[in-house]
């Protein structure tokens, strides 16, 4: 029988250690580490997220419980106050930093998704992750609330959050989406609370195309009307109000579209003259991933019950969360076809720490079936 290291130890493979201390050196406060290292702090978080361990004391139990298995990972059990101090007061810059240095050594920027044109397709947008005024007061937002944002670039065809940024709860999501930076033939889906006519234009100077929708109270003048099938109309405008002309708006294709279920009337914007109007419709409604997988870290991460109450504690868990959905998603080449992250994060709540090839437990083959003994039949 081959050996094999722990599932947990495969997982990890696309963050090689050299590189993880090559960071911790560069984001390090106060004394050297004496009791405990950042990697053991990472072993220790991101097993608390794939594993589903709910506190600080289950943490530590379940290190020292596989503390054998731990030699190979290169960590070893850490106490759960050494962790909550690590967590406090240790900059969580270190894995925002990791987060990004695994997205470029791990790049799955394929353009695989399921539309014709091969331009990379982009959904912008952000997920308020709600937190307690009497823990959290200073993340508060309102008088009776506190809060974060956690802001997302997914990339439709591989579901990797490509574009990440954490913000207070009261920051508008367009000051940090204006910050990403897309590839240039991107195409970008949003919302109307990224609504920026000026944006709009240093988009289309980047050459980036972005699908969004009109709001209603926007002034207009119909430049030209286009024939096109499937949606209620196609039309060159451009934005005639004060604001919109200050801004340096661009000239934009307006495009009309009925939903056939539900019979609700949208309108589109779009600076991309070139797809077909059924094709910018169609963007939209895809923007409906980046939905999909704030739903899926919120039900299958932890970053709703925090383990310190610090905004570095905090921030430290969310981004180590990222990281860890950025490891599951790198390991679906290894699962069937077909397999969420979602699924895969359930097989390895169970067989982390076993001692079984990857591949082997993401691609189980089908059972045998047992052939029946004919001197077993009863006659009658």
């Amino acid at each position: 029988m081959s050996h094999h290291n722990t599932a947990f130890h495969q997982l990890l493979q696309p963050l090689p250690r050299h590189e993880f201390e090559a960071l911790a050196k560069q984001h390090h406060q106060g004394q050297k580490l004496r009791s405990a290292s950042r990697w053991d702090q990472l072993i220790g978080m991101s097993m608390s997220q794939l594993s589903g361990r709910q506190s600080l004391r289950d943490i530590e139990s379940s290190l020292r419980s596989q503390q054998h298995k731990l030699y190979h990972l290169g960590a070893k059990p850490i106490a759960r106050t050494t962790l909550a101090r690590l967590n406090e007061k240790q900059p969580a810059e270190l894995y925002e930093a990791v987060f990004y240095k695994l997205l470029q050594r791990c790049s799955l920027r394929d353009n695989n998704h399921k539309f014709r044109f091969k331009n990379p397709l982009y959904s912008l947008d952000a997920s308020v992750i709600d937190l307690s005024l009497k823990l959290f007061p200073w993340a508060q937002c309102h008088q009776t609330k506190a809060a974060m944002k956690l802001h997302v670039g997914l990339n439709n065809a591989s579901l990797i959050p490509e574009f990440t940024a954490l913000s207070h709860g009261l920051e508008s999501e367009l000051i940090k989406g204006r910050q990403f930076r897309f590839p240039k033939g991107s195409i970008v889906a949003f919302d109307k609370g990224y609504n920026d006519y000026s944006w709009y234009g240093s988009l289309s100077k980047q050459e980036v195309s972005f699908v969004t929708r009109l709001r209603p109270n926007a002034v207009y003048e119909v430049i030209e009307h286009h024939q096109s099938a499937g949606v209620d109309y196609d039309q060159s405008i451009r934005l005639t109000s004060q604001h919109a002309q200050k801004q340096g708006a661009p000239k934009l294709r307006l495009v009309g579209f009925t939903c056939p279920e539900t019979k609700r009337q949208y309108r589109f914007i779009t600076n991309n003259f070139k797809l077909a109007a059924s094709t910018i419709a169609a963007i939209y409604k895809d923007r409906w991933q980046v939905e999909l997988f704030f739903k899926a870290i919120k039900q299958n991460l932890k970053i709703k019950a925090f383990l310190g109450s610090s905004q570095n504690a905090v921030m430290t868990q969310i981004w180590i969360a990222m990281i860890s959905y950025l490891l599951l998603a790198y390991a679906r080449h290894c699962a069937k076809k077909g397999w969420t992250v979602q699924r895969i994060m359930r097989i390895l709540q169970l067989s982390l720490f076993e001692r079984k090839a990857l591949k082997e437990l993401l691609n189980p083959s089908p059972p045998e079936r047992q052939k029946r003994d004919p001197q077993m039949r009863i006659p009658l």
